[in-house]
């Protein structure tokens, strides 16, 4: 084991959440369906999110397990990319309702920083 037995088990948990979340998107529902609903986005960005997210949480498990892949820590880049551009879109889209959901919506962004954080960690480049 290459890292601490911390991020070893924080790899392992978002990994695993992402890979979740995904499922969860490809089949219409999860976070994303409650989010894109909130901001009345049509249902394809759910599954697109679910793609994303997918995508991350294998990228995040199999740097964990240093599979030897040429093309993952670019992959894990543009993924983290887009989850950043996802954040700023989460962002503006939760500025009119800041006032009365301030406590979830602070949850939220931390959660998707903690998921950002994680792909930065699991980048070769960044970690």
């Amino acid at each position: 084991m290459k890292d601490g037995l911390g991020i070893f088990l924080w790899k392992i948990a978002v990994g695993l959440y992402l890979i979740a979340n995904g499922v969860l998107g490809l089949s219409g529902g999860g976070d994303f369906k409650i989010i894109f609903d909130a901001m009345k986005f049509p249902g394809i960005f759910v599954v697109i999110s679910g793609i994303i997210a997918l995508v991350a949480g294998i990228c995040v498990i199999l740097e964990m397990l240093n599979v030897s892949v040429s093309f993952l820590d670019t992959l894990i880049l543009i993924v983290a990319i887009i989850w950043a551009v996802f954040i700023v879109i989460e962002i503006i889209a939760w500025l009119p309702n800041l006032g009365k959901n301030l406590w979830h919506i602070l949850q939220m962004l931390a959660v998707h920083v903690m998921v950002l954080a994680s792909l930065l960690i699991a980048s070769k480049k960044f970690g």
